[in-house]
Order: structure tokens, then sequence, then C-alpha cells
């Protein structure tokens, strides 16, 4: 039974991980509101805020795989969303020819694919470092 109890333990410190992340990153941008272009039909900022979600699970897996406690667990996915929301700004600050958060809230969709991109591959290299 302790495995059931557990899984059901790391499912919801998931969940919780992931909705503080996405809090996170709705309080960085400063453009627009995720859900509201999402429920308008932003394809470019649904990908955007997929690999978030993605990203943020890739990290509570490795978390997951190399921790004994539920504690050990939310202290690396903390320090992933922490992580992943750098790699955001940072691909914000990297890219000098145009904004990233302006061409989300334009529906851009290749810039969206890179950004979840950058979450999703962050996210491995995080994750991976994980010990």
């Amino acid at each position: 039974m302790e495995p059931f109890i557990a899984t059901i333990g790391y499912f919801a410190l998931g969940v919780v991980v992931v909705v503080i992340g996405l809090v996170l990153f709705e309080w960085i941008t400063k453009q627009y509101k995720d859900w509201d272009e999402i429920s308008s039909g932003n394809q470019a900022v649904a990908m955007s805020i997929s690999g978030k979600i993605i990203g943020i699970c890739i990290v509570l897996s490795f978390a997951i795989y190399h921790s004994f406690t539920l504690w050990d667990t939310l202290i690396w996915g903390a320090f992933g969303v922490i992580l992943q929301m750098v790699a955001y700004l940072l691909f914000e600050l990297f890219t000098r020819k145009f904004s990233v958060e302006t061409k989300l809230k334009e529906n851009n969709t290749a810039v969206g694919i890179v950004s979840m991109g950058v979450s999703i591959g962050l996210a491995f290299v995080i994750g991976a470092s994980i010990t």
C-alpha cells in the first residue's frame, strides 16, 4: 500500500509545483495574461506554456528518481522552476532582434515552438544535474 500512497503524494506535489510555477510565469509576463491568451486561441502562448509545464514535470521526474523524500523533491522542483524562469528570461535577453513576449502575444507560432523547445531542452539539462 505504501507505494500507492507515495504516488499520490508525488502526484499532489507535482500538481502544486506546476501550478505555482505557472503563477510565477504569469507574474513575469507583463504584456499578456497566459490563460486569457489561451482562451482566445493564441497557439504561440499555448505552446510556450505547454513547454513550461512539460519542463517543470521533467525536472520533477528527475527529482523523484533521485530523492528519498517528498521534501527533497519539493526543493528540487522549486529550484527547477526558478531555473526554468531564468531560462525564459535569458531567451528573451538573447533574442535581440525581437521581444519574445511581444511575438508570443502576437501569436507567432514559430516563437512559441522555440520557447517550448528551450523549456523542454533545458529541463533535461537541469534534471540530469540532479543527483
